[in-house]
């Protein structure tokens, strides 16, 4: 059991990750740390979370490995850049 839950948040962080890309390819770094950062920050969260609460808990395993990968790969976001004008000192 811990084999398909491992592989389908993998399979989740994937999709997370390639989504991202998609959304905001101009706020994000290159595209190899994206879509590695995305499956591996998945699968922390389903293994750690399937340390704590045992086998048996796929939905809340796979639910934890989404907020996770969410979570790290916003860590990843650069932001906006607005062209303003210089500014002034008071």
């Amino acid at each position: 059991m811990l084999f398909w839950e491992a592989l389908a948040s993998v399979l989740i962080g994937l999709v997370i990750a390639y989504g991202a890309l998609h959304r905001l390819p101009r706020r994000l770094p290159a595209r190899p740390l994206v879509l590695s950062t995305g499956p591996a920050a998945a699968l922390l969260g389903a293994l750690l979370t399937h340390t704590v609460l045992g086998s048996g808990h796929t939905a809340a395993v796979l639910f934890v490995a989404l907020v996770f990968s969410a979570a790290l790969l916003s860590l990843l976001i650069r932001p906006a850049r607005t062209r303003r004008g210089r500014s002034v000192p008071a």
